[in-house]
């Protein structure tokens, strides 16, 4: 396609967009579906207008992946309104890590013993294939920051933090194939690739995100007349968080979740400090009425609230690219029995057995953890870590067979957790509806 093309094409799926957002909130169909179809139908199935290929742009769509994943996860992070207690915050971290391990390690069974991959690459894929996705779970997750429904924390709350948690696996696989360091009998890989990127992940979010939060209530709330310019500083916070992270080894995936979870639990602990209730805020995307007519005085905006609103305009954006490309990077020949049978076996039985397992020990209602066992969405996120792998030396024959095998998974969980997500929630909130 030439740059004219393109310009017209990603354009129009915009103004599209836009123009009919209410029509596509009452569609059966969300916004991804749309892309992708659009994607296939220029792409190389049909008209082969264009081929993105993902071998020869590995390191274009790892960059590209990268900051989408990023943003995704920082917007996750400051949607968090619940206090970080452990009754709330125990079941994501249990589907973050119980759960993600039995994920990896049924995913690697049945990639080496029926899809005949190395063992190795089995847990290569199924690091790959366990995370559940920021960028393209929206309908599912928390849709402000003052959302407090149970079952969308758990879902944002699992999906910010098993971003982080899958690299460990994913150094695990490139190990195995002989790819990275796991040092004698994998103590390295246990004390550096887990104990000390994770614990410094934490410690770097944590900490950075509560520092930001001081900063910035000091100078403008505390100094009305001080301006600040919140998108730069949202983005800024990110790229300085994530780039401390790759400095001193942590998982920065992690990191930027915590940073936004810590920039907005700081923000919300000061102003409750000074008297200013949480929901006078008034930069909360979705904000309910009843709370723009509350004649409490309108405080100073904060800076997790109002860096969320340019946030989630990147989000969309780079939804609208990535799966565009995702639908021009499937060719004909990656639909095949092997790609099937590995996303059928993903989604009717690895994911709902290891949600079951990983909240057996919570009081998760049976309701939420059906809805949580089918809602594991696939997305940007794998399609950067089977980049990455590329770029730190898999084997050609190898990085193939992921390749074709993460595309159409992801590709199927866009097709099936979309078409199913409307009619589900719509079905899971009707007795509250009635019983209200």
């Amino acid at each position: 396609m030439t740059n004219a093309q393109w310009f017209l094409l990603i354009g129009c799926l915009m103004l599209a967009r836009g123009l009919t957002s209410t029509t596509l909130k009452r569609s059966p169909f969300t916004s991804a579906i749309i892309y992708l179809a659009v994607g296939l139908f220029v792409g190389p199935t049909v008209l082969n207008a264009f081929y993105f290929d993902p071998f020869k742009q590995s390191a274009l769509l790892e960059v590209l992946t990268e900051v989408a994943v990023l943003i995704s996860l920082f917007s996750a992070g400051v949607k968090m309104p619940v206090p970080v207690t452990l009754s709330r915050w125990r079941p994501p971290f249990l589907l973050a890590s119980v759960s993600m391990i039995l994920t990896v390690g049924m995913i690697a069974v049945f990639a080496h013993w029926v899809l005949g991959l190395p063992l190795g690459a089995g847990v290569l894929l199924g690091a790959i294939l366990s995370p559940t996705d920021p960028v393209l779970a929206t309908d599912v997750q928390s849709r402000h920051a003052g959302d407090n429904d149970q079952l969308r924390f758990t879902l944002t709350c699992e999906a910010g933090m098993n971003d982080g948690t899958a690299f460990p696996f994913l150094m695990l696989g490139m190990g195995m194939l002989g790819l990275h360091e796991l040092g004698e009998s994998g103590l390295r890989w246990v004390l550096v690739d887990i104990v000390w990127a994770t614990a410094a992940a934490l410690a770097i979010g944590v900490a950075c995100g509560a520092a930001m939060a001081h900063l910035s209530w000091k100078l403008r709330v505390r100094e009305p007349r001080h301006e600040i310019l919140d998108d730069l500083v949202g983005l800024g916070l990110i790229a300085a968080v994530y780039g401390l992270s790759l400095a001193v080894h942590a998982w920065g995936f992690l990191a930027v979740f915590f940073v936004g979870v810590a920039l907005r639990q700081m923000e919300l602990k000061l102003a409750r400090a000074d008297g200013i209730k949480p929901e006078q805020f008034n930069a909360d995307i979705a904000r309910p009425a009843e709370l723009s007519a509350s004649p409490d005085p309108e405080p100073p905006p904060i800076v997790s609230a109002e860096a969320l609103v340019f946030k989630e305009h990147l989000e969309r954006l780079s939804e609208l690219m990535l799966v565009l490309l995702l639908g021009g990077m499937l060719l004909m020949e990656f639909w095949n029995w092997r790609a099937f049978a590995l996303a059928l076996f993903l989604f009717a039985v690895a994911r709902p057995v290891s949600v079951l397992i990983g909240l057996l020990a919570t009081n998760t209602s049976w309701r939420i953890r059906g809805m949580v066992s089918w809602f594991g969405v696939r997305g940007i996120g794998s399609i950067y870590y089977v980049m990455y792998a590329i770029q730190h030396g898999l084997p050609e024959n190898l990085a193939r067979e992921l390749v074709h095998l993460t595309l159409v998974v992801v590709a199927l969980s866009i097709l099936l957790h979309g078409t199913s997500v409307k009619p589900l929630m719509s079905r899971f909130w009707r007795p509250r509806k009635r019983a209200s």
